[in-house]
């Protein structure tokens, strides 16, 4: 594998999951990955591919979610001329293209269940029919399919097919968030340092400073590996003394006192109502409000009050209580000057 890919840990549970995707690669059977963004299911599947006996074939990969439900059966299984508007020539799919090699499908839960269902059959049978075409086509791929979602309880809510799960989780790796990899920000941050302070051709390597490594520890890494990334190369590229040790690290490239502000409210027309919406205001209350966006901050900010008060200021539980993202709450917080608090 080349540098952009190489497998770097030393926590238990980063090296499990290498060992266990070590041990299904030379399988044929299906193997579905799971992990959070950024946590590198795309290596895996790589990895699943250049270790089975089908690595010098083809690995093709599709992204579920970067196209739309109208074009996900047609990318997957090809169409003939004529068959919709637009089909100007016949065209094979992916699973043709795969033959003989690894299909990567990414962002799983995101197809149609019209396209699990031929999915199904593709796997169970080994047969594609272009749409358009009556003529099944036998073709010999395996499957490699990741996620971020619990399929499991799509399965249960009736928004995932309960047969294409078990035909697909002959093996399931699941891939810890880098908060968990005990030691491997530090390898991480240093591996990523050092391959930044070359391209910029530094002379010798700096290393970070101790609270520089303390405030990478402390950070929860929401975008896991790829953000850590991005975040250390940041660092160095702004860093002008390679003489010494990197002080300064932004976790945030967007915060600065001259971004724009998000406005209130955007409402919409398509926008569902809440189905428990909060309480209203009674008319004594209402008759107080002179200045609306006043009203609105205050209000937020004693949600988020009180919220981390209940959960003793953990940031990810009142995240999870106020179904917001850990972002959006940081956000949130600092919005209202409450990043210190507690």
């Amino acid at each position: 594998m080349d540098r952009d890919v190489q497998f770097i840990g030393q926590s238990g549970a980063f090296l499990d999951a290498v060992e266990r995707t070590s041990r299904a690669a030379p399988m044929r059977r299906p193997v579905l990955v799971v992990g959070e963004r950024g946590t590198g299911k795309e290596l895996i599947a790589e990895r699943l591919h250049q270790l089975s006996k089908r690595w010098q074939e083809p690995l093709i990969t599709l992204n579920c979610a970067a196209l739309p439900e109208t074009l996900i059966e047609a990318e997957l299984f090809g169409h003939e001329q004529g068959a919709f508007t637009g089909a100007t020539r016949a065209r094979a799919g992916r699973f043709e293209e795969a033959d003989k090699g690894t299909l990567f499908l990414d962002e799983l839960a995101t197809l149609s269940m019209a396209a699990q269902e031929r999915l199904l059959r593709a796997v169970e049978y080994g047969e594609v029919t272009r749409i358009g075409s009556s003529r099944p086509v036998r073709v010999d791929v395996r499957i490699v399919a990741a996620t971020n979602e619990d399929l499991p309880a799509l399965a249960e809510q009736g928004l995932f097919r309960c047969d294409l799960l078990d035909r697909l989780s002959f093996e399931v790796i699941t891939l810890p968030p880098l908060r968990v990899r005990e030691g491997d920000i530090h390898v991480l941050s240093d591996y990523f340092g050092r391959r930044m302070s070359s391209e910029l051709q530094w002379e010798a390597w700096p290393g970070f400073s101790d609270a520089a490594l303390r405030s990478l520890e402390e950070y929860q890494w929401p975008g896991n590996v790829r953000e850590l990334r991005n975040v250390i190369e940041r660092a160095v590229y702004r860093w002008d003394d390679a003489s010494n040790p990197i002080g300064h690290i932004v976790f945030d490239p967007f915060d600065s006192p001259w971004k724009p502000s998000a406005p209130a409210h955007r409402s919409s027309d398509t926008e569902p109502a809440p189905e428990q919406p909060a309480r209203a205001a009674t008319s004594a209350e209402l008759d107080t409000v002179s200045d609306l966006r006043t009203a609105v901050d205050a209000h937020e900010r004693a949600i988020l009050e009180q919220a981390l008060a209940r959960h003793r200021y953990n940031q990810r539980q009142t995240a999870k209580a106020l179904s917001l993202s850990y972002d959006q709450l940081r956000h949130a917080m600092k919005k209202h000057g409450l990043s210190e608090r507690g």
